[in-house]
C-alpha cells in the first residue's frame, strides 16, 4: 500500500508488547476439545461469525467424535446439521473428504504438520496455523485472518494486504513469543478501539502507531 509508514523492528516489537499487555486475556475464539473438533470448527468458521459457528458445533461434536465418524457421515445429513453457517454444502464436503484423508493417511489423527494440514480440502495456511497452535501448541507461523489484514497496514507493520506477505512481515519483525496470540490480540483491538473510525484517545499504542500518515492512505 503506497504511502503507509512502516515501523522498524524495535518499534514493532514495542507496539505488539503493549497491545499484548493491554489485551492479556485475548484468546482463540472457537470452542473445541479435540483436534478433530477444531478441524471441523475451523472449516465451518470461514466467512461465518464466531457466535454462529459456536452455536452449531456442540451438537456436531456430540455426534461426530472421530475422523472416522466424519468420514462415514451422510453428506445430506451433515449439510443440514451445519445449515446455519455459510456455504454448508461445500463445507460438509470438505469435512467428509478431509476426514477420509485423515483416516487413510494419518490413522485417524489430524496432522500436526503444515504440509499435512494443507493437503486437506478447505484448509489454507491461516487455518493450518490455527490448528497447529491451538490443537498442538506448535508455533510455525501466524494465522492471518481478516483482522490481521486490516490492522497490519494501519499499525505500520506491513504495507500489503496479501496474507502470506503480511505473515512474512510480522514473522520478520516480531519475536516468536508473540506469534501464537497476535491474531487474537488484533481481533480484540479491532473490535474495541481500532475500528473504521479508531478511538485513538484510548489506544495503548497511540504514541507509536503511525496513524497520521496512514489515515491519508486508508
Amino acid at each position: 500500500m503506497v504511502g503507509v509508514k512502516l515501523l522498524d523492528k524495535k518499534d514493532s516489537e514495542e507496539l505488539i508488547s503493549k497491545l499484548s499487555a493491554h489485551y492479556k486475556d485475548a484468546h482463540y475464539y472457537l470452542n473445541f476439545k479435540t483436534p478433530i473438533d477444531l478441524f471441523a470448527a475451523s472449516i465451518l468458521s470461514a466467512q461465518t461469525r464466531d457466535v454462529v459457528t459456536n452455536k452449531t458445533t456442540p451438537k456436531l461434536f456430540a455426534k461426530y467424535k472421530t475422523a472416522k465418524d466424519y468420514a462415514n457421515a451422510n453428506l445430506d445429513k451433515l449439510t443440514k446439521e451445519i445449515g446455519g453457517v455459510s456455504f454448508p454444502d461445500k463445507k460438509a464436503q470438505n469435512i467428509i473428504n478431509g476426514a477420509k484423508i485423515i483416516e487413510q493417511r494419518h490413522k485417524g489423527k489430524v496432522p500436526n504438520t503444515m504440509d499435512g494440514l494443507l493437503a486437506l480440502p478447505g484448509i489454507g495456511r491461516k487455518t493450518a496455523n490455527t490448528i497447529l497452535i491451538n490443537a498442538y501448541g506448535i508455533v510455525e507461523g501466524i494465522p492471518v485472518d481478516t483482522w490481521v489484514i486490516k490492522l497490519s497496514p494501519r499499525l505500520g507493520l506491513s504495507a500489503t494486504t496479501n496474507p502470506e506477505k503480511i505473515e512474512s512481515d510480522l514473522m520478520g519483525k516480531l519475536p516468536k513469543k508473540y506469534w501464537s496470540k497476535i491474531t487474537y490480540v488484533f481481533k480484540t483491538h479491532g473490535r474495541e478501539l481500532c475500528k473504521p473510525i479508531p478511538i485513538c484517545s484510548k489506544c495503548p499504542v497511540s504514541k507509536i502507531c503511525p496513524k497520521n500518515s496512514v489515515s491519508k492512505t486508508l
